[in-house]
This record gives C-alpha cells, structure tokens and sequence, in this order.
C-alpha cells in the first residue's frame, strides 16, 4: 500500500504518493544501488525511485508529455529502471516541473552511488538520431557543473519549453554533485536534437557509474562528495 508524502511546506503543497511503498520517505540501499527520493513544495510533488542496475524499465508521469519522453530516453539507454511520478503547477508554466524533476533524479543519483567505491568515474558518449548527433561526457566528481548547449531554435517542444530542456540537465547534475558537457554537435530537427542529448547523458552515465576491477573510490582525495541533498 502506497504511503502518501506530506510535507511542512504548508496546506497549500502538492501531496503525491510515494513508490517506496509504507516506508521512509527516502530509502538509500547501496548494495544494491536504488533509491527511492521524495520531494515535495508549493509548486511541485515529485516521487523517484531509481535503480542504476537495471535494465531501462520505465514509469514516468510529470504531466508533460515531451519531458516524459525525453526522461524516457535517459533511462532507457542508461539501462537505468526509472519511476517517477510528478504533480506540478502546469497552471503557471513548466519550469518548476521540468527543473524539479531534473533535481530529485540527480539526488537519486547521488544517493544511489553511496560511498561511490570501485564506480569507473568518468563515461563519455555520442548519440545519433538521424540527423542530429549529441555527445554526453560526464565526471561523477562531486563537483556540481553543468555545461549544455542544445541549440534548439523552437519555442517549445510540444508543452515543454525549450529553454528547460538544458536546464533539466543543469538541475540533474547541481544534485548528483556530476560534472556533465553536453553539446548537440549538429541536427537540423529540434526533436532530434533534445531527444540525441538525454541519450547521449543516458549512456555517458551508463559508463561512469559501471563498476570497475578496483574497490577503492577513484580520486587522489580518497573521497567523492556527494551533491547537494
């Protein structure tokens, strides 16, 4: 039986139901690399849970269809289960949605990887769709940056606003403390070249959260911080 997230915001905050189920809001279960996170404010409901072991199973609502498309492709090619269900002030506009479902992914991300032992670290990619032609490389490094360049020339991509699609990344890596440059390379199709850019991130993350021969976590600091929670 699903257990509904309430938070201290207020009466007036979005309330949702939570996939992990009758127990605590957040969940961290690093053996296994799954995490269920919770957020919950006056403009958006959000409830994850991710697997980074799985095998790109997903269930995404956020009451806009593009994005759900676009989360879709990450975790598909990510080969990362996804569930993610989000109640949002579409009455006003699609920012919050988009930036808020970006930041509680990137903390499921973060919590997902633990103590980010034996992880390869790095992982880098090209993904092609027809035309347009995205490359992902990304640093699980703890250190929060954010370098995407979509060129999309359109106002909006079905509901959502094109000028989100960056940001969901943006807000993605701020909280899973990853150092991500994602450029379009070329394209012609604004649809093609949103949708090559999460598939490229997908399979960049893909290979930078992959486990190695070693056990040790890989810096010169001997730790990697965790984003921001």
């Amino acid at each position: 039986m699903n257990k509904q997230i309430e938070t201290a915001a207020g009466d007036g905050a979005a309330a949702v139901d939570s996939p992990a189920g009758d127990g605590a809001a957040a969940v961290d279960s690093p053996a296994e690399r799954i995490a269920d996170v919770s957020r919950v404010t006056k403009e958006t409901g959000i409830c994850v849970r991710l697997n980074l072991d799985g095998t790109g199973n997903t269930s995404i609502e956020t009451g806009i269809g593009f994005l759900n498309h676009l989360l879709d492709a990450f975790a598909r090619h990510g080969r990362f289960d996804l569930v993610l269900k989000c109640t949002g002030d579409l009455g006003i506009d699609d920012h919050h949605t988009a930036e808020d479902c970006g930041l509680v992914i990137g903390q499921a991300i973060s919590r997902a990887l633990g103590d980010r032992k034996g992880i390869r670290r790095f992982g880098y990619a090209y993904a092609p769709l027809d035309e347009a032609l995205a490359r992902a490389v990304v640093d699980i490094s703890g250190r929060a940056y954010a370098d995407v360049n979509t060129d999309l020339e359109r106002e909006r991509l079905g509901e959502l606003s094109c000028e989100n699609v960056g940001h969901i990344l943006q807000s993605m890596a701020a909280t899973a403390g990853i150092t991500m440059h994602v450029d379009v390379i070329k394209g012609r199709n604004d649809h093609h070249k949103a949708e090559a850019a999460f598939k490229a991130v997908g399979l960049a993350l893909r290979g930078a959260v992959a486990m190695s021969a070693f056990e040790d976590v890989p810096s010169t600091k001997g730790k990697i911080d965790r984003g921001i929670q």
